[in-house]
């Protein structure tokens, strides 16, 4: 049934947000976006091909008379199929999603050996999270790093009649699978994006992952996409769209965006660089308040701010002058206490305000600490040598580590994934004989945090809190 209202909504070459991909319903939507893709392509070679034997028969039967002008039926370039994707892995579900489709003897797969092994694991690689018990890792952080999980990749799929072909050179694939960072490092290197200049569908897949790396290579590709290209490449221009030729073919690029959650970035693709005439759709969810251990005191402290371009600045004074200095004064919550922070670059500014003037004892858990720093900072908080761990969203994203030790939390912001706060508000009953009553839990949180704090509170009880003075 999602399959065939998902069907039926791009075949009306609608752009589609869908802002709420749930784990168990990933692998039908997948498989449902390839074969519309896949029936864009063989549609568009059917056109093509028709075309040149009309040419070739018109050539044949008329030598002395102009050519027929009812041919525009090619872009700039050949691929016109774009999958951006956070991991090698999620380009293997793809891949997988495709070849659904296409299945042997009808079809063959060029090439799929040496896809396997540059995009699966390793032979004799053993993948800890797929193969431990059901419950040992959450199951949206085995879903997302199971399998090969480099985030540099670019592969040109061409699609033809009777076989699925890897690997082929950019500008004779039709199907382009790439990370972000990989088509950057392409782009840079070659000093243009003209192999992106007649993407037709535009599929950007993970988005919330995709938003855990680099956000900046996610808007330099989409600002790279329909543009006119620097050079011809052999292309025959009486058969280009006039559309491509006018510049306008961002006006007829179909985009499909499919996250788990939303984030103001990815609102902002979809209201900003979605340009699709034929129209774009979003889905919304209300959604329910998160559970969480019964009996904790929660305290949402909301500070007030009037421009996004202040909140930055806004929540650090906050912070520093009034959350942290009433931590300070009582020594019950100036120990065993977790500072978790959603944006890297709000964790840089904390850790350097914690180096300088907080004058406590501090350790931290960031993206960047080696393992061996990740256990000396976990035993040092665990063990109480330092009061106070510093935690980015982002380390907890990679390494979902169980941190002991914690009787005091305080969100500087909402995490983006609602389960990060369940998981924090469980943390400190993993050691024996502690009472919600010991527990403390304080979040700072602007009104432009609205998504965030829809997932955690529940869309009600979320507007009641920004409404709050």
């Amino acid at each position: 049934e999602l399959q065939n209202d998902l069907l039926s909504t791009l075949s009306s070459r609608r752009d589609l947000y869908l802002s709420t991909t749930p784990l168990d319903t990933r692998k039908c939507t997948r498989e449902a976006v390839a074969l519309h893709a896949l029936n864009h392509v063989t549609k568009k070679r059917r056109r093509v091909l028709k075309n040149n034997e009309r040419l070739a028969h018109f050539a044949k039967s008329n030598p002395n008379d102009a050519p027929p002008e009812d041919v525009q039926d090619q872009g700039f370039t050949r691929p016109s199929v774009l999958f951006l994707l956070p991991f090698r892995s999620s380009a293997l579900d793809w891949f997988q999603a495709i070849t659904s489709h296409t299945p042997s003897p009808q079809f063959q797969i060029e090439n799929q050996a040496r896809f396997m092994s540059e995009y699966g694991l390793p032979a004799g690689a053993v993948d800890k999270l797929a193969s431990a018990e059901p419950g040992t890792y959450p199951p949206d952080h085995v879903e997302t790093f199971k399998g090969n999980v480099d985030d540099n990749f670019r592969v040109g799929v061409k699609l033809t009649r009777k076989s699925v072909k890897m690997f082929c050179e950019f500008y004779g694939c039709d199907v382009i699978m790439a990370s972000p960072l990989g088509l950057r490092r392409s782009i840079e290197k070659e000093k243009n994006a003209d192999y992106l200049s007649s993407i037709e569908v535009l599929v950007v897949d993970q988005l919330d992952a995709l938003s855990m790396q680099n956000w900046e290579h996610v808007k330099f590709v989409l600002s790279h996409l329909n543009k006119l290209p620097k050079e011809s490449h052999d292309t025959d221009f009486s058969r280009i769209k006039p559309w491509y030729l006018d510049g306008h073919a961002v006006y007829l690029r179909q985009s499909i965006l499919l996250s788990s959650f939303e984030t103001p970035e990815t609102r902002s693709v979809f209201n900003s660089i979605l340009k699709n005439v034929a129209g774009k759709i979003r889905t919304e969810k209300r959604w329910a308040p998160i559970e969480v251990p019964d009996g904790i005191d929660q305290t949402f402290t909301r500070f007030d701010c009037v421009s996004p371009n202040d909140e930055v600045e806004k929540r650090f004074n906050h912070f520093t002058t009034q959350l942290l200095p009433s931590i300070l004064k009582s020594a019950v919550q100036s120990a065993n206490t977790v500072v978790f922070v959603p944006s890297s670059f709000d964790f840089i500014r904390v850790h350097n305000y914690f180096r300088k003037h907080a004058g406590v004892t501090f350790t931290v858990l960031s993206e960047y600490s080696t393992n061996q720093d990740i256990s000396r900072a976990r035993q040092a908080f665990f063990k109480g040598d330092k009061s106070f761990l510093l935690v980015s969203e982002r380390f907890h994203f990679y390494k979902r580590y169980k941190i002991r030790g914690i009787r005091n939390l305080i969100f500087y912001g909402p995490p983006d994934h609602p389960q990060y706060f369940t998981e924090f508000l469980s943390y400190p009953f993993l050691d024996e004989g502690v009472e919600p009553a010991d527990v403390t839990c304080r979040v700072l949180y602007s009104k432009y945090d609205w998504f965030k704090l829809e997932r955690i509170a529940g869309t009600e009880a979320a507007a009641e809190l920004i409404k709050a003075t």
